[in-house]
């Protein structure tokens, strides 16, 4: 998991590079991101996760809600065609943006 201060310069980007067996570690490392800036859009590069379960659907879910109440948002970044059929499917993706970029 690594976490960059900015993309750009305003923007939080979290990422990981393994699945969501480490969902109490991104967990945190989220919300804390969420947290640490309020009034701000937050991005979560899903890029790097290989399954997503129901839990990693309401961890997200909650994360997108902690940073609306901080006058921030949360947005997703996935390029993964099986993850993204999933978010479609669970209608994730008309609650919390899912974009195929950083930028």
């Amino acid at each position: 998991m690594r976490r960059r201060a900015s993309w750009p310069a305003y923007q939080p980007l979290l990422s990981t590079a393994s699945s969501t067996s480490v969902f109490t570690a991104f967990r945190d490392a989220l919300l804390r991101t969420v947290h640490a800036n309020s009034g701000t859009l937050v991005l979560a590069d899903l890029d790097g996760v290989v399954a997503l379960d129901d839990a990693g659907l309401g961890m997200l879910l909650g994360a997108a809600a902690a940073a609306r109440q901080a006058d921030g948002d949360l947005e997703i970044v996935c390029t993964n065609k099986r993850l993204r059929t999933r978010l479609e499917r669970t209608r994730l993706d008309q609650s919390i943006t899912v974009r195929d970029t950083i930028s």
